[in-house]
């Protein structure tokens, strides 16, 4: 009966899957899969238990960028919108012009509130003319999303389907894909999606993932079949070096991308993260936060994420709470994700800083977990800025 640390605790895996916190933590189609290939620690994302570890987090980075990892995010809730103004409906709900936005195609978004704050992240998928799934990042958007078409005047359906995502990432998630589904798969673009089966199972396959990686995301339409997908994607990537994993955060830090409630909350603006190309003030319709958003473009921001080299022994995991940033003894910005990557034997950060601070080269104190260090304002992303790797086939 091995034990699973859960939230810093302590807890066992019985035969009769005794497990954790009860029923309101919700467990995945793979949840069992999961432990049976190796997962040895979960935490909560969207009110789910979602695997954070399969051993040694090194080995699930090297895992992942030499080879293919196989990950359980069915965390990542969809929320679906459908009826004959839903198209109109979600471009209410994102300051990112969709009006270009094909059947079949992805988009990565941002989500608003009034004041300009980021709700979510999550990828947008659009499955017809009115039918769209929202990829969530860990926020509860569905409430937020049925709360705003009470009084919306629009006809929209909003609900959570039976859909459960995995991620497929890595340089051999391509031949893996081709084991499974053939050659056919093989001309799936960047950010565009198909409906398939695999042996009978429903499924949505997206070029998509939180890795910065060559990847695809499987999204199940039937949750009494995960164990089977699951053990089926396994045997097929066996012969190319496929492995259980989790999403790594040296991966995801290395390639800049966010996690929701570290680097970025409903009190942080896409201006401060540089993600003006998200938002489209000159169109007409009027989004979520848009006259906010207007003002902070006019005013310009106080503060901006930047990247960190922190001049230190290398981390033993990713920070755990928020590190101090200062200058001159006066407190500038705050280390949001930082983490010791092996490959470029550096440890990176991301960071939030007064904007006097941001240039590149600026020198700062560090105070981490365990004690002060020096670091200093570099470009991010940390590896590919381009995405060359996830964009290619």
């Amino acid at each position: 009966m091995p034990n699973t640390t859960l939230n810093n605790v302590v807890v066992s895996i019985s035969k009769e899957d005794d497990f954790g916190f009860g029923t309101q933590i919700r467990k995945s189609p793979y949840f069992d899969a999961t432990v049976r290939w190796g997962a040895t620690a979960f935490s909560v994302y969207n009110h789910m238990y979602i695997p954070r570890a399969f051993g040694n987090p090194e080995q699930n980075f090297w895992n992942l960028v030499n080879d293919a990892i196989l990950c359980d995010v069915a965390a990542e809730r969809q929320v679906e919108i459908t009826g004959p103004d839903a198209a109109k409906f979600v471009q209410r709900m994102t300051p990112r012009d969709l009006s270009s936005m094909a059947v079949g195609q992805c988009k990565y978004i941002l989500m608003t509130n009034a004041e300009g704050g980021i709700l979510n992240d999550p990828i947008l998928l659009r499955l017809a003319e009115n039918h769209f799934w929202i990829s969530l990042a860990d926020s509860d958007i569905l409430l937020w999303a049925q709360g705003l078409a009470v009084n919306s005047e629009l006809n929209v359906r909003i609900n959570e389907p039976d859909v459960s995502p995995l991620q497929l990432q890595g340089p051999r998630s391509g031949d893996v894909m081709n084991a499974l589904f053939g050659d056919s798969i093989m001309d799936l673009r960047y950010f565009w999606l198909r409906e398939v089966e695999l042996n009978g199972i429903p499924l949505i396959v997206s070029r998509t993932g939180w890795s910065s990686e060559l990847g695809y995301e499987l999204y199940l339409r039937d949750g009494s079949r995960g164990d089977e997908l699951w053990e089926t994607i396994m045997a097929a990537g066996r012969p190319f070096g496929l492995q259980p994993g989790h999403t790594s955060s040296i991966r995801r830090i290395e390639g800049g991308m966010l996690s929701y409630h570290a680097d970025a909350d409903m009190h942080t603006n896409p201006y401060e993260l540089g993600m003006d190309r998200l938002v489209n003030l000159d169109m007409a319709t009027d989004f979520i936060g848009k006259a906010a958003l207007q003002r902070i473009q006019a005013q310009g921001v106080s503060r901006k994420q930047v990247g960190l080299w922190i001049d230190a022994a290398p981390l033993k995991g990713p920070n755990t709470t928020f590190w101090s940033l200062e200058r001159n003894g006066d407190v500038v910005g705050k280390v949001t994700s930082a983490v010791y990557s092996p490959r470029l034997d550096q440890n990176i950060a991301l960071a939030m800083v007064a904007v006097e601070y941001a240039d590149l080269g600026t020198e700062l104190d560090v105070y981490t977990a365990v004690g002060s260090a020096r670091a200093v304002v570099v470009e991010k992303p940390f590896f590919d800025p381009q995405k060359k790797l996830a964009v290619s086939a």
